[in-house]
């Protein structure tokens, strides 16, 4: 789709430098545009925002996402000037501030995976919980309680939005502050699976994870894994994940999330601990 939008305005190469770099989420396109295609990228707004008749608003991603909030910079390229959409995935429906609180839609067959390995009556806990999204595809799908942590107050309060959006099977509590701090304080060992969702920072917040979870209880460790065979970055995910934790673990899986860029890639292990 982004490739025709664009034909009359990029040719094929200049094309193919964006393909990957485009989200469209609810109303809203996001690109990220490479420093050669920066002088063209009001025409490639405009362009999108005709062609793609659902659109509304086109920006371009300025940064990376950064900071304890996990935000993003973006510049209105075309249309609306406005973050806010709704989006829909797997029969949930989301209110998204793309601007304002953290949110891929390149994690859901990840959200909809943990979500059928979850079973019905466990505690889980969502450390970094964005919007809701790992918690409400959860909730949606089993009769489970879900502890929905994030610091950042726009993405808390959008979550606690998003829970009354959705028909759930399960219950979801949103807390809004530090997860190491609420853990201390308020979950101790209450979680049957706890989700680290936050891959820059999983080594920092290990030991809160073994905290909040039982004995016997399951982690998902997120990290990003530098492989020069993709084929080898389960297995690098797992060897890191051992070299850092402090608990008897069983490994039960380890799979790739998605490529983050050049022979880097986000992974996921799946962790039985034993305390």
């Amino acid at each position: 789709m982004l490739k025709k939008a664009l034909e009359n305005v990029l040719t094929e190469n200049e094309s193919d430098e964006l393909i990957s770099a485009f989200d469209q989420i609810g109303e809203i396109i996001i690109v990220r545009i490479p420093d050669s295609l920066l002088s063209k990228k009001e025409i490639i707004g405009k362009t999108l925002l005709d062609e793609v008749k659902i659109v509304r608003s086109v920006f371009y991603q300025a940064s990376a996402v950064e900071g304890e909030f996990r935000t993003r910079s973006l510049e209105i390229l075309a249309g609306e000037d406005n973050t806010e959409t709704e989006y829909r995935e797997f029969g949930c429906r989301f209110t998204v501030d793309v601007k304002n609180a953290f949110f891929s839609p390149r994690l859901s067959t990840e959200r909809e995976r943990i979500a059928n390995l979850i079973q019905n009556g466990e505690v889980m806990t969502n450390m970094f919980a964005g919007i809701g999204m790992f918690s409400i595809t959860a909730a949606k799908k089993k009769k489970c309680t879900v502890y929905s942590l994030d610091i950042n107050p726009v993405a808390s309060k959008l979550c606690e939005t998003n829970i009354g959006l959705n028909k759930l099977a399960g219950n979801i509590i949103s807390i809004n502050g530090d997860a190491s701090k609420i853990i201390k304080e308020q979950l101790v060992d209450k979680s049957d699976r706890t989700l680290m969702v936050l891959p820059e920072r999983s080594d920092e917040f290990l030991e809160s994870a073994i905290k909040k979870t039982k004995d016997g209880g399951i982690i998902h460790y997120y990290s990003h894994i530098h492989a020069d065979k993709k084929t080898n970055a389960g297995k690098l995910s797992e060897e890191h994940y051992l070299k850092v934790t402090p608990v008897k673990s069983e490994i039960l899986n380890s799979k790739i999330v998605r490529a983050v860029g050049p022979r880097f890639y986000q992974t996921v292990v799946d962790i039985k601990i034993s305390k």
